[in-house]
């Protein structure tokens, strides 16, 4: 049996920075609050309350003071910042840059427009923090789409301009841009952004040979990550034999998957070949656990 842990993936830059940020200032020795859960995997997020990191929500971020709190990559709205001025809080932004300009550019584009009469759209999804803070730049007026087909409730007669959340995917954007292209009115402007961050775009053609090369695929990432379900989607398309667990423990679980490792059938002239796998909210430390518990369990098999 041959277990490959796949380099491309793991955290991406900005979750890498965010928990760089966390480290750095927890070392000092004073409270650190994070506005929402720093990464949706859980083990992380428990790691790190572990080292001193206390998670809060907005409401509970509403009653501090003088305190010190972290925003994570996702980016937050102006409101966020109004109140932190308000308590004296001293924010750590840990802002991913790539959401960062994007926000500014929606900004802008709301500030340019006083009558407010182009409707600024977000390919993205509801209620997600990182939509949450790009709405939040246009006074709550954005309109968000989820899918391709929410784009056929646009008026067509008024002005567009067409944004996407970072982490969204590139052939959904560009179906959503030929349809509002084919139906806009003549006396109306369409402009879009493809603001989607390559470095999570480009995981998916990657997972996808992963995920092809192998027998086996084990995807690691938390129940909570948009990212994680949607790259576990593009694995179990390129292999049927893709299971998707959160934590080393749940291997056992899966009783389909501890049949295969036992009786699925190779060639002679090569190994059981098991590919792990994950998201961009997925630390490699985890990966490497469930690496580590396979073979243990085969060991004692």
């Amino acid at each position: 049996m041959v277990i490959e842990i796949d380099t491309g993936s793991g955290f991406c830059f900005g979750v890498t920075r965010a928990i760089g940020k966390a480290e750095e200032e927890l070392q000092n020795g004073q409270p650190l609050y994070c506005l929402g859960d720093i990464v949706h995997n859980d083990r992380e997020v428990e790691r790190l309350r572990a080292a001193g990191l206390i998670t809060i929500d907005h409401e509970q971020f509403s009653a501090l003071h003088d305190a010190n709190v972290l925003l994570r990559a996702h980016g937050e709205p102006p409101s966020t910042y109004e109140q932190a001025l308000r308590n004296n809080i001293h924010l750590v932004d840990a802002t991913c840059p790539v959401v960062l300009h994007l926000q500014e550019r929606i900004k802008r584009e709301y500030d340019n427009d006083p009558r407010h009469h182009k409707q600024i759209v977000i390919f993205g999804k509801r209620g997600h923090a990182e939509v949450l803070g790009l709405v939040g730049q246009t006074a709550g007026t954005a309109i968000v789409i989820e899918t391709p087909e929410e784009a056929t409730c646009l008026d067509f007669q008024r002005d567009i301009a067409l944004y996407s959340q970072t982490t969204k995917s590139l052939d959904d954007f560009r179906q959503i841009v030929e349809y509002i292209r084919s139906h806009i009115a003549s006396t109306a402007t369409f402009t879009y952004y493809d603001t989607i961050c390559r470095q999570v775009a480009n995981r998916i053609p990657h997972i996808q040979d992963f995920a092809a090369q192998h027998d086996i695929i084990l995807f690691v990432c938390g129940h909570k990550s948009s990212n994680g379900h949607a790259l576990f989607q593009e694995c179990s398309r390129a292999n049927a034999r893709s299971f998707m667990i959160e934590h080393p423990s749940e291997i056992a679980q899966h009783k389909e998957l501890i049949d295969m490792l036992h009786t699925y059938p190779v060639h002679e002239e090569r190994p059981l070949s098991i590919g792990i796998c994950g998201a961009t909210s997925t630390p490699k430390w985890l990966m490497a656990a469930c690496k580590e518990e396979i073979e243990k369990y085969l060991s004692h098999a």
